[in-house]
């Protein structure tokens, strides 16, 4: 039997004070975004100063087992996967996070962790889930808490929360699923009404990569894309097509985030799917966006607005819609866990902003540990 433990010490200053932090890079997941997960945790890894840090990839199979191993120069996510074998995990606040395995678990087992960055997009990665595992084992971890990852990753909720605080966001229809598939005559009918004709985008609530996400152009074919929504999600959300520009800012720090430049999405097929995120080499990223300078500062303020509003910490996409003529800007959302593929918006928007992977992961560490180090000075008894 082994552990890893959690040195709970926290604070920005051991960065310096310790020559190498121990950084548990979390990926994989039980989710439509599995193979994207395994991408983003390379790229991270290869940004990683072998110098400042020492990694442990942290491997979730999409049959749910735990999987753990130190890489060696040869090593990657995804032989994770095939070269180890699974062990036990869970959380203790006086051990940390901790792996059980068998007698033959290797030295890495019994080491801390000094910090964890989860990159498993999705379900159970950026829901919530996965952050309330790590904050019940008191280890730093990198991006929003569990509060802003479950409030970002529904769509619904997150939209209601902006227009609470005066952020434009598109009109919308959202149901359950079990109503969704009891009655989509009535389903149409609301969003015939409410959203003044066709075509509409009808998503699940709860997913990211545009996974699920299909363009309705009439009724028959609006009953058919709730139908493929409800497969991935408890909740359906439609919305109406807007002629606009999908516009992207990421969004760095804590208590005083920073906004990026702009990138624009031109995608290569009718809309920017999954496909046409990771499969086609006609998607072109731009940036920075071509917008006029009041349009740009608008959308940056706005994302940093939303990532208050929404309780971010860290690192947050914030996505938009800007109308071809008028400019006018809606958010359409954020993501807390964005995507570190090379071909990623979030770390080329911050490249292209003055920020190269290395110093971005580096800052991302410092604010998991700034974040914990504030926690960590909170009462948890109460005094009279």
């Amino acid at each position: 039997m082994a552990r890893v433990s959690n040195d709970r010490s926290g604070g920005a200053a051991i960065l310096s004070s310790v020559p190498k932090l121990r950084i548990g890079i979390l990926f994989g997941g039980r989710s439509t975004e599995h193979e994207v997960s395994v991408v983003s945790a390379t790229t991270v890894l290869k940004a990683l100063d072998p110098g400042r840090y020492a990694p442990v990839l942290i491997g979730l199979d999409q049959d749910g087992s735990w999987r753990i191993a130190e890489p060696a120069a040869e090593l990657l996510p995804e032989t994770v996967f095939t070269s180890n074998d699974a062990v036990v995990v869970f959380p203790s606040l006086r051990d940390g996070l901790a792996f059980l395995a068998g007698d033959d678990a290797r030295d890495a087992l019994a080491a801390p962790l000094d910090v964890a960055f989860p990159i498993i997009h999705g379900r159970g990665g950026e829901d919530g889930s996965l952050q309330g595992l790590l904050e019940m084992a008191g280890v730093p971890y990198v991006g929003a808490s569990v509060l802003g990852t479950a409030l970002c990753m529904d769509k619904a909720l997150t939209k209601r929360a902006l227009r609470d605080a005066g952020i434009p966001v598109l009109p919308y229809v959202e149901t359950s699923r079990h109503a969704a598939l009891r009655d989509a005559e009535a389903l149409a009918s609301e969003v015939e009404a409410q959203l003044s004709g066709y075509p509409v985008f009808v998503k699940p609530s709860k997913t990211g990569s545009s996974v699920g996400v299909k363009k309705a152009t009439s009724r028959v074919h609006l009953k058919e894309c709730i139908k493929e929504a409800a497969r991935y999600d408890l909740d359906v959300l439609v919305e109406p097509a807007a002629n606009a520009r999908e516009v992207e800012c990421a969004v760095l720090g804590g208590h005083e985030p920073q906004a990026s430049v702009l990138g624009e999405i031109l995608s290569a097929n009718d809309f920017y799917d999954y496909e046409a995120k990771y499969a086609s080499d006609a998607t072109r990223l731009l940036i920075p966006a071509d917008l006029p300078e009041p349009v740009s500062e608008r959308v940056r303020q706005l994302a940093l607005d939303a990532f208050r509003v929404t309780k971010c910490w860290g690192m947050a996409r914030v996505d938009f819609f800007v109308e071809h003529e008028s400019h006018t800007v809606w958010l359409n959302e954020l993501n807390t866990l964005p995507g570190f593929t090379e071909g990623s918006m979030y770390p080329r928007l911050w490249d292209a902003s003055g920020i190269a992977p290395p110093a971005l992961v580096d800052r991302l560490i410092e604010l998991a540990l700034e974040r914990h180090r504030e926690q960590s000075e909170l009462e948890t008894r109460f005094t009279s």
